[in-house]
């Protein structure tokens, strides 16, 4: 059960401070939106390589961005350990996750809230991770879509009949109150942004949902 804190909420005027905070996190979530495919704009590869330069975790960038297949491989150069792209915007998404996987990185597919996972089961074995959004993707605090449940259990029931070792994510409301349900649907790694970093405790917090998950896993 791995909890990737999202840094979309943290202090960027103190980006080494506010990755301390979660240092007992698993990865460290970096979004990366381009204001076309997601109506927000964020960070870039800059910012990412001083992220990575900072921490000791692993990074996950996570590409809300139109033509990921000529911006992802960049991101794992800049030291990205996983780099997960959107099944809405790559042209070619097997050519670009055997690309990040080619360069040492982890690759993961995107999906959006009305996109369905069964076009992808058939290629499972082409990725790292599933990220199932459970909020539309753009802003952090949004509410969680608990309607997403049933394609994170369909897509649950495929990795272990795969026997593959694909990781499935939730990304989008995750906080105590919703964990839980994400768990025991199959979920086992979980991007939370305001829920940790508006705790009183960040790390407390990190330390917390990951208790929740254990405890509700499928």
């Amino acid at each position: 059960m791995r909890i990737s804190p999202s840094i979309l909420n943290c202090d960027f005027s103190d980006l080494r401070g506010e990755l301390a905070k979660i240092s007992n996190a698993d990865w460290a979530h970096v979004d990366i939106m381009d204001n076309h495919f997601v109506p927000n704009l964020t960070m870039g590869l800059p910012i990412v390589e001083s992220i990575v330069r900072t921490t000791d975790l692993p990074v996950d960038c996570h590409l809300m961005i139109e033509d990921p297949d000529r911006w992802a491989p960049g991101y794992i150069e800049a030291g990205a350990q996983s780099v997960t792209f959107h099944a809405e915007a790559t042209k070619a998404p097997l050519r670009l996750a055997r690309e990040i996987r080619a360069m040492g990185g982890r690759a993961g597919l995107g999906l959006k809230p009305a996109t369905p996972i069964e076009p992808y089961l058939d290629i499972l074995n082409e990725f790292d991770m599933i990220l199932i959004m459970t909020v539309e993707p753009g802003f952090g605090g949004q509410k969680f879509i608990d309607t997403m449940m049933p394609k994170v259990e369909r897509t649950r029931e495929a990795v272990n009949k795969s026997g593959l070792d694909v990781w499935i994510q939730v990304d989008g409301g995750i906080s105590r109150d919703t964990i839980e349900l994400a768990a025991a649907a199959g979920a086992d790694t979980f991007v939370a942004g305001s829920a940790v970093y508006k705790a009183p405790d960040a790390a407390a917090e990190v330390a917390a949902l990951r208790e929740l998950a254990k405890q509700h896993r499928h």
